[in-house]
């Protein structure tokens, strides 16, 4: 599909010249599928992530586990031959490591991770197919100095500048450290899933170099945050080193700076439906690497 084709079949138009109103979204955030397991996610999760965008998932690793991918993001970020990495990101204002992108084909573990069924089962149960990872990268946010994320939709993006056709995407992001109100958690606004904001300018070449590490292009106008916010309120992930957040990639979210004492890292893996594979981006002259946004579109297996 061409991008002027896409343009004119496109129910998520973003990247816009003007101010446009919010668009109520058509898609399901559960999808239902022939092929598509009926565990680990019970009713209640999946009702709460059709109605909120999100559930969260106490436990999903035991405090063994947890240990294991903590030291495994400690030699990752200490790793001198991914120091020049692209794929590696750092703080815009220290230099530390900010995030390691396509973590699961640089660590065998978070690899193995991917294919667990606690993790590759929910999100096949969830977008109702099988599903490929469209990004994954391990999150690094040091106290005292970690800086957060502005609110924004991972769809919006993803739309825009990677050719995802529909919001047929799942994020499942693993803490690795306790989660607490006060050092930079993640905050969501439940139910906001059913709104695709439009965002207003054009998208400048090789935007992502700039954007992971400070998003510009891409957020939603201060008005149209406030309205969601109005309507939706604001929650935050909050629980022990551990438990997992699994949110539509419609959701509205952000996080913080972490001021505090104690460090917040994460494993953040986004699984994709096969059945959405990429095309040419809506909203860019060109595709994102595909560290960033994968375009092999072969089901996981475990």
């Amino acid at each position: 599909m061409t991008r002027a084709a896409s343009a004119l079949a496109d129910p998520y138009r973003t990247r816009i010249l003007c101010p446009s109103s919010p668009v109520h979204r058509r898609d399901p955030a559960v999808w239902t599928g022939p092929g598509a397991p009926v565990r680990p996610a019970d009713a209640a999760a999946l009702t709460a992530h059709s109605a909120d965008g999100y559930h969260v998932v106490d436990e999903l690793l035991s405090p063994a586990e947890v240990q294991t991918y903590w030291n495994e993001l400690v030699r990752l970020s200490n790793d001198e031959n991914l120091a020049a990495d692209e794929r590696v990101i750092a703080e815009k204002k220290t230099g530390e490591v900010r995030s390691i992108f396509e973590v699961h084909r640089i660590s065998p573990l978070i690899a193995e991770l991917v294919r667990d069924p606690r993790v590759l089962d929910r999100a096949r149960q969830i977008l109702g197919s099988d599903v490929y990872i469209h990004q994954s990268r391990v999150n690094y946010m040091p106290g005292f100095k970690g800086t957060g994320f502005y609110w924004h939709s991972d769809f919006e993006t993803w739309h825009a500048e990677d050719g995802m056709p529909l919001p047929r995407a799942v994020s499942c992001s693993i803490a690795l450290a306790d989660n607490y109100a006060f050092n930079g958690g993640l905050m969501v606004m439940p139910g906001s899933h059913r709104t695709f904001v439009p965002c207003v300018g054009e998208t400048p070449a090789d935007n992502y170099k700039n954007s992971l590490q400070e998003q510009e292009i891409g957020v939603p106008a201060e008005r149209d945050i406030a309205r969601l916010c109005g309507v939706h309120g604001i929650k935050q992930f909050t629980g022990p080193a551990g438990s997992a957040l699994w949110f539509d990639a419609n959701l509205m979210h952000g996080s913080g700076s972490n001021i505090t004492p104690f460090p917040r890292s994460n494993i953040f893996l986004v699984f994709n439906s096969v059945e959405n594979a990429l095309v040419e981006p809506f909203a860019a002259t060109a595709a994102r690497p595909s560290f960033i946004a994968s375009r092999d579109v072969v089901p996981i297996t475990r």
